[in-house]
């Protein structure tokens, strides 16, 4: 089962970069996990957030935020609306779903219609 993040939402915040002190590097970006197998792909609840700075290359963690980072963070993560939980079935289940039906559909008519 393959899983992987996709970004909803990227942001860029007007703070000074924790580790190089630039006004223009940091970007808050949201990720949503999606599950995709042969059968389904599905898009889970599950939520992710990440600030870099795009000056220094860095990922800023949340012990390295500042008090003025963390309400920004606070008021965007408030502001943020994920995707809807969904499930989309593929092709391949479809055609083992009908072709499963169609079997029972024949052996039933053959039980009870022609006495085998």
């Amino acid at each position: 089962m393959a899983e992987k993040l996709i970004d909803v939402k990227d942001v860029a915040l007007k703070n000074n970069c924790p580790e190089c002190f630039s006004m223009d590097g940091l970007r808050l970006t949201f990720r949503q996990k999606i599950r995709e197998t042969k059968f389904y792909k599905t898009i889970t609840s599950e939520i992710s957030h990440e600030i870099t700075c795009k000056t220094c290359d860095s990922i800023i963690y949340p012990v390295q935020w500042t008090e003025d980072i963390d309400r920004v963070f606070e008021y965007q993560k408030k502001a943020f609306t994920p995707k809807k939980k969904s499930i989309y079935i593929k092709k391949t289940s479809w055609i083992i779903a009908i072709s499963s039906i169609a079997m029972m559909a024949l052996i039933l008519f053959l039980i009870f219609y022609l006495g085998l």
